[in-house]
């Protein structure tokens, strides 16, 4: 069982979300969009199942620096422990920092920053590339000779902790905030205002930013987002864009030198014959958040076969360690395709309807795969049968609805 604080945290994930849309109502704050929630957790599912893979190189390397250079073996004990956690944020602000400050870094975390709204639902939108760039950061921790283990849970703290500042229902915090990250540090570091940009990157505390100069206080309410938006709800392409627009750039750079200056150099940055540093700027009075309108029933429809699909991944996350690599790899690449099929829905893509029947399809066979030893074969198949029929008649019966969408194709 994969005891994770993360994965273990997942239902108090949806519990908080619920109680923060409440009290945004009450606050006449409009808070929350489907697709943008939907996305921002289809990321955050991405991320989890893509890291089943990712962690072997992470923790892996980090486990051989650890047992085999280390200077000391420092034992576990509260003590040892709060003091791994304290060094570990310390390293957080420098892979966080670093990430906003090199383009080819900056690929893996854009994710994180790409939704135009900042609600709970964003704290989930993680990356699935970012590890390559950042699990380097830690290996200090490795050769001091902390337990990986304790690595393992004060990172999966310091997230946890990262995930409540991802709030406008809170204000600012007064004295709390002179040490710790809080709701309003956070929100500056989520604007693409240039006076915000790469500011305050900082996990648990705020004390590193105030250290090395990169601490700004939180005064008119940020424009949430990236200066260049993604403004697609595909979270796999949501993880891909910015290396497509790396691989356009690096094509039009003549020479070696100036690629490699291109992928360690701030984003923005070109050469000075191809125009030189584009600066941020501030977002024009025509910006408008990215949007799609699709008819009520196919949200309704996304809704019901979002539960499902959040039933599917919890249990697989839990039980990982004891499934075989081929089962690890057809659920992934399952739970990837019904992610993507529902930004088809959204985007009004042509191609959605008839690959979401076949989706409907391998979902209830990757089910039997993996629930077929704990729910006894009647009952299993009586209840796939009843969401397949229920999902089809919904799909047939508002197929005339399908003309609304429009044929864009990718």
């Amino acid at each position: 069982m994969n005891l994770s604080p993360v994965v273990i945290a997942i239902p108090m994930y949806f519990i908080l979300m619920a109680v923060e849309m409440i009290t945004l109502r009450f606050q006449k704050h409009p808070g929350y969009r489907l697709n943008d929630a939907i996305t921002n957790i289809n990321c955050g599912v991405i991320s989890q199942v893509t890291g089943v893979f990712i962690k072997v190189l992470s923790i892996g390397i980090y486990t051989m620096i650890y047992e085999y250079l280390a200077f000391f073996h420092i034992p576990n004990n509260l003590w040892t422990f709060l003091l791994l956690f304290f060094l570990y944020d310390f390293c957080y602000y420098w892979a966080h920092r670093k990430s906003h400050e090199i383009n080819l870094f900056w690929g893996g975390h854009v994710v994180h920053h790409s939704s135009e709204e900042y609600n709970l639902s964003v704290a989930l939108r993680q990356s699935s590339t970012q590890t390559f760039w950042t699990f380097f950061f830690y290996f200090p921790l490795a050769l001091l000779g902390f337990d990986p283990v304790m690595l393992v849970l004060a990172s999966g703290i310091n997230l946890l902790y990262q995930f409540w500042i991802h709030t406008e229902a809170i204000g600012k915090m007064g004295f709390f905030e002179k040490f710790m990250n809080t709701p309003s540090h956070h929100r500056v570091h989520h604007g693409r205002n240039p006076k915000y940009i790469d500011k305050n990157h900082g996990g648990t505390f705020i004390l590193f930013d105030k250290w090395f100069g990169t601490f700004q206080e939180e005064e008119e309410t940020p424009t949430y987002g990236i200066t260049t938006p993604v403004n697609s709800w595909n979270p796999v392409w949501v993880n891909l864009a910015h290396y497509a627009t790396m691989k356009k750039e690096l094509a039009m750079i003549p020479n070696w030198r100036d690629k490699i200056l291109y992928l360690f150099n701030k984003p923005g940055w070109l050469p000075d014959y191809l125009g030189g540093y584009r600066a941020p700027q501030e977002p024009g009075e025509d910006f408008r958040k990215f949007d799609t309108v699709v008819p009520p029933t196919f949200n309704w429809y996304i809704f019901f076969q979002y539960v499902f699909l959040l039933v599917l991944t919890g249990f697989f996350l839990f039980q990982v360690n004891s499934l075989d690599g081929i089962v690890i790899l057809g659920v992934s690449l399952m739970i990837i395709w019904t992610t993507i099929s529902f930004s088809g829905i959204f985007e009004k893509r042509s191609w959605f309807y008839p690959q979401e029947l076949l989706r409907i399809l391998a979902f209830a066979g990757v089910c039997i795969l993996l629930f077929s030893s704990l729910i006894p074969t009647l009952i299993l198949g009586a209840a796939l049968a009843i969401y397949s029929l229920i999902s089809f008649a919904w799909l047939i019966k508002n197929k005339q609805l399908k003309s609304k969408i429009s044929t864009a194709s990718l």
